[in-house]
């Protein structure tokens, strides 16, 4: 067995030993949210060899809980190793890859698992301007090649004061290596220009090729999204603005997300217009949130009765009040409705990064990562008690009660 398989187990203390290594279960739940179409009232789910065999109505399942739904699924779980996964030499990065640098290890998997979430997106540090490629990974798995759901997810990179905070203008002589651009927001922005720009140069002179070059041409053409990091109003509009130009100037049309877009309800019809989607950060009691950007309450309700998709996020938060299962709790206390908040941790996030057909609804024939709930979902009197990522069973809810 390997080390891998032997964290995510470690998380089943107490239970059977001839259950750890099952992938075939039947559950059955007072109710079945399949984030597909409507609940099932006294609902089963079947599982068979780690994958979804059926979804309908029954009981006497080998697990049962009060409500099950898929997988949480989180764009932004922010596990990484922080500077030590930057490449410090260049702002502009695209072809670095952050699975070289992840950290299968990391405890926060652990925290990730137990509190629902079965798929999550880890995207590059924020300290570089072109941060490079993300990749969807299970939380949970045997080894990191089985926990692998999606490689090169997303270019991402960010747009505001985080890529430029270490950076300082160098007065005659640099003295020290952050003696470079971009030293401003302003600075930011033109690096993403340029970086687009000498792209597609490149594409009609290959010596123009660097680094990077491909990634930012697949991003010109289509091929997979551009998560760009913006949390206020300014950054959103620059983010926005910059896909329209590349567009207008005939230079190609990035896909684009926007993430920790906390000020995004100020001008949502900018987004509206440009059909981009965003992942929200979580809600902050104060409501000042990343780079002293404000979040409403509402913005997740705001923007969806819109029509964008919207995703919400735990940020790999440590605080149980932070963490994913509880964020749509707070949309909905802004007025989202329970189904479209459902959707904002499952199959919305799933299909912004092209994941949707092996992940984020309860469906015949998808990977059984399954949440079972103590109560209704969302609920403050409510709590995860089960969790299953590829039919493995990583927190029993038979010992829920014990």
């Amino acid at each position: 067995m390997s080390v891998y398989f032997g964290l995510a187990i470690a998380l089943l203390a107490g239970a059977p030993q001839e259950d750890k290594d099952r992938t075939s279960w039947t559950i059955s739940a007072e109710w079945v949210y399949t984030a597909a179409g409507d609940a099932i009232e006294g609902g089963l789910v079947t599982v068979s060899d780690g994958k979804i065999r059926s979804v309908s109505s029954g009981d006497g399942g080998q697990l049962q809980c009060f409500a099950v739904t898929p997988g949480l699924v989180d764009l932004s779980v922010r596990i990484d190793r922080g500077w030590n996964a930057v490449e410090q030499s260049r702002e502009v990065t695209p072809e670095m890859r952050v699975v070289q640098a992840l950290d299968w290890f990391d405890e926060g998997w652990m925290r990730e698992a137990r509190s629902g979430v079965t798929t999550a997106m880890v995207n590059v540090s924020d300290r570089n301007v072109v941060g490079g490629m993300s990749v969807v990974v299970k939380t949970a798995g045997a080894s990191p090649q089985a926990r692998t759901v999606k490689a090169d997810s997303v270019l991402y990179g960010a747009i505001g004061s985080a890529p430029s905070s270490s950076n300082h203008p160098a007065y005659g002589r640099p003295d020290d290596f952050y003696s470079r651009r971009p030293t401003t927001r302003m600075g930011v922005e033109w690096e993403w220009r340029k970086a687009f720009y000498d792209a597609a140069l490149a594409q009609r002179d290959k010596s123009k090729q660097v680094a990077g070059t491909t990634e930012l041409q697949k991003v010109l053409a289509g091929e997979f999204p551009l998560m760009i990091q913006a949390w206020t109003t300014q950054d959103i509009r620059t983010a926005v603005f910059l896909k329209e130009e590349l567009e207008r100037e005939g230079l190609g049309a990035p896909r684009l997300i926007v993430d920790a877009a906390a000020e995004a309800w100020r001008e949502p019809d900018l987004l509206v217009r440009t059909k981009t989607p965003v992942v929200l950060p979580p809600f902050a009691p104060q409501g000042r949130t990343g780079e002293g950007s404000f979040f409403a309450l509402e913005t997740a309700a705001q923007l969806d009765a819109k029509g964008l998709l919207v995703a919400l996020s735990g940020h790999g938060a440590r605080q149980v009040s932070q963490r994913l299962a509880y964020q749509p709790g707070y949309a909905m206390r802004g007025g989202m409705t329970f189904d479209a908040a459902l959707k904002t941790v499952t199959i919305n996030p799933a299909r912004m990064v092209g994941v949707d057909r092996r992940v984020g609804s309860l469906e015949s024939g998808k990977d059984a990562d399954l949440v079972l709930w103590s109560g209704k979902p969302f609920e403050l009197s409510s709590a995860v008690i089960g969790v299953l990522v590829d039919g493995r069973l990583i927190l029993d809810p038979r010992q829920a009660n014990k």
